[in-house]
């Protein structure tokens, strides 16, 4: 080896020495503990365009029809998950008492509600379908062949928590 090749050698390991990882915090199992989710401004479509995208790939191994994106399910979605981050608690009724099936109303859907997922979390929106889909009841949401178009929405606190609403129709 030439003096040359030493001397690279041993400032890039003193280098690497210096570099500095990121500690990752675990809970008493020795699990990795969720990471808060920052959503930064302009990331809306990517992380909308995401969810729907993952959601058709279930829907397509299942054998069910793709979902679109629905502009008033997407307000729809939009306005309850402000409200439960005013109410603070995930819930299916809003602070008015509106069901899900009156507030696609008001929003001037004509199809029919088929379902409605929500969260609470720190996430990100990929953890929170992986969730829905270990449940019976809101895979069923998610699969629903009947279901045809889909509103996605979100608000997240300043805190970071996330109050994330999903609702389909056909």
């Amino acid at each position: 080896m030439n003096r040359r090749t030493v001397l690279v050698l041993g400032a890039s390991a003193f280098l690497a020495a210096c570099a500095t990882t990121a500690s990752v915090q675990v809970d008493a199992d020795g699990n990795p503990l969720p990471q808060v989710y920052k959503i930064k401004p302009g990331q809306e479509n990517e992380i909308s365009f995401r969810l729907l995208d993952s959601v058709n790939s279930l829907r397509r191994a299942q054998g069910a029809p793709q979902l679109t994106f629905n502009a008033a399910l997407n307000a729809a979605a939009a306005t309850h998950s402000r409200d439960m981050a005013v109410q603070n608690r995930p819930w299916h009724f809003g602070s008015d008492g509106s069901s899900p099936l009156v507030r696609v109303q008001r929003v001037g859907y004509s199809g029919t509600l088929m379902g409605e997922l929500i969260s609470e979390t720190f996430e990100t929106e990929l953890v929170t379908l992986a969730a829905w889909m270990r449940q019976a009841d809101t895979r069923a949401v998610l699969l629903d062949p009947a279901a045809r178009e889909m509103g996605f929405a979100w608000y997240q606190e300043p805190s970071g928590k996330i109050w994330w609403t999903l609702v389909t129709g056909g």
